[in-house]
């Protein structure tokens, strides 16, 4: 079958169907019909003579660190979202937070005929920028802050500066911090950034804290992270960490410990995912749009591969303090 025996069954000219493929504008009459005959018949269209005519796969390529995550779990549901809504098709690699793995998939995706790609970013190198410079498609960053590209990023340092002025403003002095490595710009430097700044604040020293740097995202890496420092600073009053993953295998560790929590010692982390919100306990967190900031991504690697003369944009989004 073709557009024409289609078009013939429909009642409605070749030049409908084609619009009806192509995403563009048909009466909803003509599209309830084109439709009925497409579920009837099993119709679908050559990619490839589509790939001919339009000169676009209908692809989008999109790299993340890991998929067993609320927060990039929540970022793909909204790039989907934007994606299947204009007829896109999503090619999704997971880099199992081996950064060089990103750098491999962008070359991967620029060779492959995708018509852009969304990097859900973690860390930036060399050779990060040598692969970016020489994509043939344009390139949205969800999550760090990439200038000279099109970016969609957190307010990091806002929300752990606002966090920490919080658990100071409730009486705790002696306080804790799980952060995670700092060349992650977003969840490593600006969170802690934003940690040292709100202490210097209101007079204390960040000296004479107790911080800890976890492995890994993972409840497991808070654990062992909170287990060394409750053996360094018996005398601490509350734990900030830099994800929620951390905060709730760092009050496990604590718990085990018999301290009670939060009485004892006030956890905090940031996402508001599920997880925080099972574990109980009174963690405060922090809540991210992250759906919004794929849907954002999305939108805006649309528009550039509409025209590739749209402006670049970065976009911080805000931030909510969860306090259970």
């Amino acid at each position: 079958m073709n557009i024409s025996d289609i078009a013939k069954m429909a009642g409605v000219s070749n030049a409908a169907v084609s619009r009806y493929f192509n995403n563009g504008y048909i009466s909803a009459e003509k599209r309830e019909r084109i439709e009925k005959v497409v579920k009837e018949t099993g119709y679908r269209p050559s990619v490839q003579a589509q790939m001919l005519r339009t000169k676009k796969s209908m692809v989008i390529g999109v790299v993340t660190p890991k998929m067993a995550s609320h927060s990039i779990g929540s970022v793909v549901e909204g790039i989907l979202g934007v994606l299947n809504s204009n007829g896109y098709h999503m090619l999704l690699a997971v880099t199992q937070n081996d950064y060089r793995k990103e750098v491999e998939y962008l070359k991967a995706f620029n060779e492959a005929q995708v018509d852009g790609v969304i990097l859900v970013g973690t860390v930036f190198t060399k050779e990060h920028k040598s692969v970016m410079k020489k994509m043939k498609v344009p390139v949205v960053v969800v999550g760090q802050k990439f200038p000279g590209y099109a970016c969609v990023y957190h307010n990091d340092y806002g929300a752990i500066y606002e966090m920490t002025k919080k658990v100071i403003e409730e009486g705790r002095r002696r306080i804790g911090y799980i952060g995670v490595m700092q060349a992650d710009k977003a969840v490593g430097y600006d969170r802690h950034e934003g940690f040292i700044a709100a202490l210097k604040e209101a007079g204390l020293k960040p000296e004479n804290m107790y911080i800890e740097t976890a492995e890994h995202f993972t409840m497991e890496a808070g654990f062992e992270a909170a287990e060394d420092i409750y053996h360094h600073y018996r005398n601490m009053d509350a734990l900030i960490c830099a994800t929620d993953e951390i905060a709730v295998g760092a009050m496990k560790a604590l718990l085990e410990h018999h301290v009670r929590v939060p009485e004892d010692i006030l956890i905090t982390g940031v996402g508001d995912s599920t997880i925080s919100e099972i574990a109980g306990h009174g963690i405060y967190t922090i809540h991210y749009s992250y759906e919004d900031s794929g849907r954002l991504g999305a939108k805006m690697l649309l528009a550039l591969i509409s025209d590739s003369t749209v402006p670049l944009e970065e976009i911080k989004l805000g931030y909510n303090l969860v306090i259970r």
